[in-house]
Parts: C-alpha cells; structure tokens; sequence
C-alpha cells in the first residue's frame, strides 16, 4: 500500500513537473517558496563570504582593503542575480541602492546600476489580462494601433505606444500584473532577512532601506496617485516654460493602467544627442538645477526618481527652445515646513561655508557628531573642499576618487546617519546622488550657476516664512527689502562672472588693463 502511494505520488509530483515546464503561463518565481529559498540563500552566501573572507587578514592592511573589495564585488554580483531572479519589489530596491553612489562603496553602485535596464517585461497575454480587467475591454477596442515592444519596462511597469481611436497618440504605463500580490511579503522577507543579519553584524544598519520601501510601494503601486502627482507638479512649475508633463487621460486611466500624452526626446545624460540636435548642454544644466532647487527649497514636493530614463530633452521645431520633460511621478516626497527650513539653512551655510552654521543645522537634521560626514554627503565634496567653500573650486577627478573611497570606508558610520536623520532626508540624498550622476555625464557638476540658483531659492522660501510669522507690517516689509537685497547681490555676482566669461568680458578687461598701462 506504500508502495503503491509512494509511486502515485512521484507519477503526480513528475506529470506536476512536466505540465509546469511545458505551460508558459506558469513561472516558478510565482511560488513564495522559490523567491523565500532563493532570498534566504543569497543572504546566507554574503553573510558567509564576509564573515570568513576577512578573517585572517590584519585590519586595515592592503591586503584587507583589497580582499574587502573582491568580497563587496562578490556580493554585489549575488544580490543583483538575486534581484533580476525575483523582479518587482526587488529589483526596486536594488535600483534604489544603486543611485546612492557617494554613499555606499563603488562595488555595489556600479553593479547595481544595471538593474535600470534589466527589468523584466510582461508577455502581451499578461498586458491584455491587465487592461481587459481594469478598463473592461480589449486592446484592440480601445486603440487604433498598440506595439507589442515596450517603449521602456521597470521593476513595477511598462509603457507602450499606442494611438487612440480618435487618432491621439499616447504612452500606456501597464503594471505587471505580479507586483501588487508579491510586493507586501518581499518587503517583510526583506525586513527578516536584515535583522537576521543584523544580529550577525551590529553595525549593519540598513532597516531604512525597508522603512522607504513599506512607505512608497504602495504610493508607486497606485497610478492614479502617480497621475495626480504629475498634474500637482505641473502646476506647480508652470511658470517654467522650459518644463513639460505629459497629460494625464483621466478616463482612460486606473490604479494600474495610465494613459499619458506621448513624448520623446533624449536621454538628459546624453551630451552627444544635444550637440547633434543644437541643444546647449549648460542651459539644460542650468535649468535642471532650477526645477529641484524650486521643487525642494520653495515648494517642498520633490520628484525623487530623476534618473536619465525619466528626465527627457528635446529642441521645439517651432520655437528653437530645449524642453526637458519630466517622466515617472510615482515617487515623490513631501518636506515639512521646519525640516525644509532647516535643509534650507544648511545649505546656505555649506554655500558660504559657515561652519558654525553647518554644525548647528546638520544637528537638527539628526547628524549629531558626525556632521562632517553629513556636509560631506550632502555635498560630494571632502572636508576640506567644505571648510574652504563648496562654491570655490570645481570637483577634481582624485577628490571624487578620495569620496568614493570613503563611502567604503565610513560604511558604519553612513548607515548609522541614514539611521538616524529624518526620514525625509534619504529620498533627497538619492535624488541628490542622481542629480550629480547627470551633472557627472554633462560635465557641468559644480558649476558657479547651479549654487547661485539654489541660493536664490533658500532665499526666497526663509524670507516667505519669515513673512508668514510676522505680524508686524514693518518687520515684513524689512524681511521684503533685505530679500530683495540679496537677490539683486547674487543678480550683480551672476553678471560679473557672465562678463569674466564672456568675449565681451574679456574685451572690457583687456581694455581696462590697457588704459592701466598707459596711466603708468
């Protein structure tokens, strides 16, 4: 009778098998079990190539620093498998972890960043499953024409082309239909898996990186939530012209399909699509600095995924002005008032390089002690480079080398600060890394005009608050002037290094230096 149920069994487990692998509906990642396996082994594996690789070897040695970055290699290379393997919230992590690249070491940021353009696609069965579920009809009733290649898929969705029946072309972002039902048990696999290691490694403190998560799936799972973002920011930034968003279609939209107008252009990143398309790489630059400097100093509603794929510029025919077009709204952060403030503060000290003034507001964000590695953070900059003014000289190609180093060795030390600030800070410091990745690429980082715009914002939004809690006529009218004093100073400081950079500057010059001459 055993027997006999022993081999019914292995008929049932081998028929299961077979139907499994010949059926393409089925994918072994939809079993909890395989994902749960492969997270607990993954994890396992870093934590045993750790805990053994730098055993024997003396701290702090050449040998140690090297084997340390064969084993933070090594890891990076596991984890990013193991995000590609299980797609969706993992994936979304990994990308997160891969923007922070003047925080975490060199191995993991380079190896990471991949994951931007491994994300997994859903078949056409899965897109069509999607919308008839969602909007009640098939594709073919809804659109004119709908192509089966994606313009573009990340961890949470897709986006195709599509023209409408009424012949308006738009960008149709579809959830894969997995994530919703995946993302809730990653995020507590995840959250198991981090306070196992914890346990094994006290200094490990990454619960953030699970806090975030927790908070912004669900918000980036919600497309309508993503489409009123967009709509929000818009308005918001309307008086730049130079910004475009595309449009939401409201009737054709739910909380996993959005129907967008289409837009396309260049990847921000790609210097040699501006050149061939007369785009001046400064101006975009330029103007870049001025949507997140208004976004975060005045408004305090900042879009926090500006990695390249979602930040587009394109030369209007008609106009002959560069756009940049602002893609993906379903990640953003709301600053309070007095946290907003603070970081205001803050950087108008590193501006001017008030140490005083550092000290004290890198303490209100939570920095305590280490706030020479939180200037330093915040601004890519070494310490030295902060004492002396941020604004002084451009980033040499060995202080970016001796940063990047330091974020391997200050790991502790950097996860116990994104322990420790607000939570409103990490978004910034990513949004801050992937800025600088952009500037990076253009070769504009750091540029004279970049700080000057974002002291003109920190200017504006303390004295709208000093306005605000004022009820003397007087004293606001005193805050108005000495506002207005100080934007015409930088206005003055602005003009004298387009002049210094200029031809014409450079004619006034030597004629003022000739005259010189003669009088002596």
């Amino acid at each position: 009778m055993a027997l006999r149920a022993l081999k019914f069994a292995s008929w049932t487990a081998a028929a299961s098998g077979i139907y499994m692998y010949g059926n393409k509906f089925l994918d072994p990642n939809d079993f909890g079990v395989v994902r749960v396996g492969r997270a607990i082994a993954t994890t396992a594996v870093i934590t045993y190539d750790y805990l053994t690789s730098l055993r024997s070897v003396p701290y702090g040695s050449e040998e140690y620093e090297f084997l340390k970055s064969q084993v933070h290699l090594r890891s990076a290379e596991r984890l990013r498998e193991l995000c590609c393997s299980n797609r969706g919230t993992f994936i979304k992590v990994g990308q997160h972890l891969g923007a922070l690249d003047y925080l975490l070491p060199e191995e993991y940021t380079r190896t990471l960043k991949v994951l931007h353009s491994q994300a997994p696609q859903s078949t056409r069965q899965e897109i069509e499953q999607v919308i008839r579920e969602d909007l009640g009809k098939e594709i073919k009733e809804l659109f004119m024409s709908f192509e089966d290649t994606p313009l573009g898929a990340a961890s949470l969705a897709q986006v195709h082309k599509a023209v409408l029946q009424d012949g308006r072309t738009v960008a149709v972002k579809i959830q894969h239909p997995k994530v919703q039902a995946q993302s809730s048990k990653d995020i507590l696999l995840m959250e198991v898996l981090l306070l196992v290691v914890k346990q094994i490694f006290p200094d490990f403190e990454f619960m953030w990186l699970v806090e975030e998560a927790k908070k912004n799936l669900p918000l980036e799972l919600d497309f309508l939530n993503e489409g009123r973002n967009a709509e929000k920011v818009a308005h918001m930034l309307k008086n730049f012209d130079f910004l475009k968003v595309p449009r939401i279609y409201w009737e054709l939209s739910t909380r996993r399909v959005l129907l967008m107008e289409f837009m396309e252009g260049g990847q921000v990143n790609d210097r040699a699509y501006m050149e061939r398309n007369g785009i001046n790489v400064n101006e975009i630059s330029r103007n870049l600095g001025k949507l997140y400097s208004e976004m975060i100093f005045v408004n305090g509603f900042v879009h926090c995924d500006p990695h390249p794929g979602n930040v587009l510029v394109k030369k209007c025919p008609s106009s002959g002005k560069a756009h940049i077009i602002l893609l993906d709204h379903g990640l953003y952060q709301v600053l309070s008032e007095s946290f907003r403030m603070d970081y205001c503060r803050l950087w108008q000290a590193l501006i001017k390089a008030d140490m005083k003034r550092v000290q004290k507001y890198s303490r209100r964000l939570g920095a305590g002690d280490l706030y020479p590695l939180f200037a330093c953070m915040l601004t890519a900059r070494s310490w030295e480079s902060v004492n002396r003014g941020i604004d002084q000289s451009p980033v040499s190609a060995s202080e970016d080398m001796e940063i990047r180093s330091n974020a391997a060795t200050y790991l502790p030390q950097i996860t116990q600060l994104l322990n420790n600030v607000p939570r409103q800070m990490l978004l910034l410091l990513k949004t801050n890394d992937l800025l600088r990745g952009i500037e990076s690429a253009l070769h504009t980082r750091a540029s004279a005009s970049s700080f000057l715009n974002m002291s003109r914002c920190c200017i504006r939004a303390v004295s709208t608050y000093q306005r605000s809690k004022s009820h003397s006529l007087y004293r606001r009218a005193q805050i108005s002037f000495t506002e207005a004093l100080s934007l015409w100073q930088i206005n003055l400081y602005e003009l004298f290094l387009w002049l210094k950079g200029s031809q014409l500057g450079n004619w006034v010059i030597a004629l003022l230096r000739r005259m010189h001459h003669f009088t002596y």
